[in-house]
């Protein structure tokens, strides 16, 4: 029985073996003969659907939170330079939120909550093309470093400034009309909050570079909020604002070109790099310094001879100084002038009396 089990088989071996000769050299005649016959001609002939394209490109659905982060999009999004290579960033924007907690409750006279939710790298156009409208953009000037900021607040904010500024009731929903442009008083408010922002964001750039941010402009429509090129990448740092039952959200945009006066300021590590003092270290280094050991030449004369003259030395040649037993030696380390003196001699050795002390190079 086991004999006669075999045999059957031996037929379908080598047809199996035959197909898949076919399809390694690219032969698909013969797909259509049966439904085992079929899957392997449809599998090597098969197009990618829309999703599985997506996926490759790095782009996902509506519910993918960070599509950016696979795919051909990561690779291309791979040049952008990552904020932690800037960590002083986060000791700055740490320092405003703690200034921006006491300005903005003394300017609302109310209970103020800011938190630090991000500080991300992005391209500045995929930011204008994310910002969620209807919202209120502010252009500001970094004087010093000659170039441009933007200030994103929230449609959620600005009402909830406009209330609370203008004396609305507490635990009630803000009334918002969407679809219409932001009035004057409004526009007005959010300028006046806006400034407050831009000085606390003065102060806490101020222990690590003098800088002063000055309000230019406030625009409704991200394309006049232009401030770099589309593709140029930017610092963007998510701030949220909570007044108890109100509140939304803040955005502040730096492009690397304006932080770029500063760069080496913030590729520190903490703000000792930069303002701390090692007291163990100065006094070790000074100790060291006074018993440091360094050689003095004492110049009676210099000549300036052209190199032929040099290679037309024999032995027996005299050179004569331009020096006398009066003459003023000068001493040297280096090659730096240090001090000037009258030669002699002590016993068997011949000495420098120093006639006139330390002085400065430039002063030669």
């Amino acid at each position: 029985m086991a004999d006669d089990d075999k045999k059957p088989d031996a037929p379908e071996d080598d047809k199996m073996a035959q197909e898949w000769a076919q399809m390694a050299s690219g032969g698909g005649s013969g797909a259509a003969t049966g439904g085992g016959d079929s899957a392997p001609s449809d599998s090597s002939s098969r197009v990618l659907d829309q999703a599985e394209i997506d996926s490759l490109l790095g782009f996902g659905g509506a519910g993918d939170s960070m599509p950016e982060q696979s795919g051909i999009r990561a690779i291309v999004n791979s040049a952008l330079v990552s904020y932690e290579r800037l960590p002083m960033l986060e000791v700055v924007f740490d320092r405003l939120v703690r200034l921006m907690s006491t300005s903005l409750r003394n300017f609302t006279s109310d209970n103020v909550e800011v938190s630090l939710d991000t500080i991300t790298s992005i391209r500045f156009g995929d930011y204008l093309n994310s910002i969620p409208l209807p919202a209120i953009l502010s252009v500001f000037r970094a004087l010093e470093w000659d170039n441009f900021g933007l200030i994103t607040v929230d449609s959620s904010l600005i009402y909830s400034i406009v209330d609370v500024l203008l004396g609305g009731r507490r635990g009630t929903a803000t009334m918002r009309i969407e679809g219409r442009p932001y009035t004057t008083i409004e526009r007005n408010l959010v300028e006046r909050m806006v400034s407050v922002v831009l000085e606390d964001l003065s102060a806490a750039f101020e222990p690590l570079s003098p800088v002063t941010f000055s309000y230019d402009r406030l625009e409704t429509n991200p394309r006049f909020a232009t401030i770099a090129r589309p593709a140029n990448a930017a610092i963007l740092v998510k701030l949220r604002v909570d007044m108890e039952d109100r509140g939304g959200r803040f955005e502040i945009l730096l492009p690397y070109a304006t932080l770029e006066p500063v760069r080496e300021l913030l590729l520190q590590q903490f703000m000792g790099e930069k303002f701390g003092r090692d007291t163990i270290w100065e006094t070790h280094l000074a100790n060291e310094l006074w018993s440091t050991e360094v050689d003095l030449h004492a110049i009676l004369d210099e000549q300036t001879m052209s190199l032929k003259d040099v290679m037309d030395f024999t032995v027996g040649n005299t050179l004569l100084l331009n020096a006398h037993p009066d003459s003023v030696v000068r001493l040297a380390c280096g090659g730096v002038p240090l001090m000037r003196g009258k030669m002699g001699r002590v016993g068997d050795h011949v000495a420098i009396r120093v006639v006139q002390g330390l002085h400065k190079p430039s002063e030669q």
